[in-house]
């Protein structure tokens, strides 16, 4: 267990952040940041999938009590949620947040203000939820308040639907990634997120962000302070490919990597318009999952 200094002041020494900053925004005239790649021109305000212009939306911020322990610890960890996203996922359970059009627009000077309220309210972290099509934005308000003072480690919350290029703009500024892995099978994520692409770009993020992090590591309080942490949420019926991803992580990214394996699937938004999706998972599903996990040789499970 080891304590650090985070990744992005190393960055600001050397003028890097500013530099990773203009690759960002000129991207934004020719939108290429997500694996979509609308094309759209971000920067005079047309809009593509994420509807998402110049400025981030943020929804939401504060303390989350309710994220994995490593990151929540006792002073929460600080969440910064933003408004829409890069997936369509039928069953999104906070689709008020990221399929309609709710927040307020931020200036990156004042996303940077949010960060340093929420360090200063003791978050062991500053947490961007659904950050993919907003990382110029990010860079940039990472820079302004690492100059005034910014010093807790970033998290990169993502439903894991992200560029290798955009990722590789990240590296040395991120900390933490948290993706999830939502599916194995190419048709599965065609019908229910519309990405049939999702597993092999999702496949190729992961090991992009654990060359970048490495497995998790917790310092002497048990907070994270750097490393990978992966989300997998059980579907009904196997439909996310639950044996696979474990299969993938333990074989291509490593049988340390730390899993949350989630069972919270509660049919939301569209999903009572599929019969497959419209139940919650059994209890016997879980449990064989989890077994599946720990037969694996998984031992990192929240």
């Amino acid at each position: 267990m080891v304590d650090f200094v985070p990744a992005y002041l190393h960055l600001l020494e050397n003028s890097q952040l500013t530099q990773r900053i203009a690759r960002a925004y000129q991207r934004l005239e020719n939108c290429d940041l997500c694996p979509r790649e609308c094309g759209v021109n971000r920067l005079a305000g047309e809009l593509g999938i994420c509807r998402t212009g110049k400025l981030a939306r943020l929804s939401s911020f504060g303390a989350h009590m309710g994220e994995e322990r490593p990151l929540s610890g006792r002073n929460g960890s600080g969440t910064i949620f933003f408004s829409r996203c890069n997936l369509k996922c039928l069953y999104c359970q906070n689709y008020d947040i990221s399929q309609i059009d709710h927040g307020s627009e931020f200036t990156p000077q004042q996303l940077a203000e949010v960060m340093l309220r929420l360090q200063r309210q003791g978050c062991h972290n500053v947490n961007f939820v659904s950050p993919s099509h907003v990382v110029p934005q990010i860079l940039a308000a990472v820079e302004i308040a690492a100059n005034q003072g910014l010093c807790v480690p970033l998290v990169y919350n993502t439903g894991g639907f992200d560029a290798f290029s955009t990722l590789e703009l990240l590296d040395g500024v991120i900390d933490i990634y948290m993706p999830d892995m939502k599916y194995a099978d190419a048709a599965i994520a065609q019908r229910y997120s519309g990405v049939a692409n999702y597993p092999q770009i999702n496949q190729m993020a992961v090991r992009e962000m654990h060359r970048q992090v490495g497995d998790l590591q917790l310092n002497r309080h048990g907070i994270a302070t750097k490393g990978l942490l992966v989300r997998h949420l059980f579907l009904p019926g196997g439909l996310a490919g639950s044996r696979e991803v474990l299969q993938f992580l333990h074989h291509e990214i490593s049988p340390n990597t730390y899993l949350n394996l989630m069972d919270q699937y509660n049919p939301s938004y569209h999903a009572h318009k599929y019969a497959e999706l419209n139940h919650r998972i059994t209890t016997q599903e879980f449990h064989q999952a989890r077994r599946m996990a720990t037969e694996l040789g998984f031992t990192r499970l929240d």
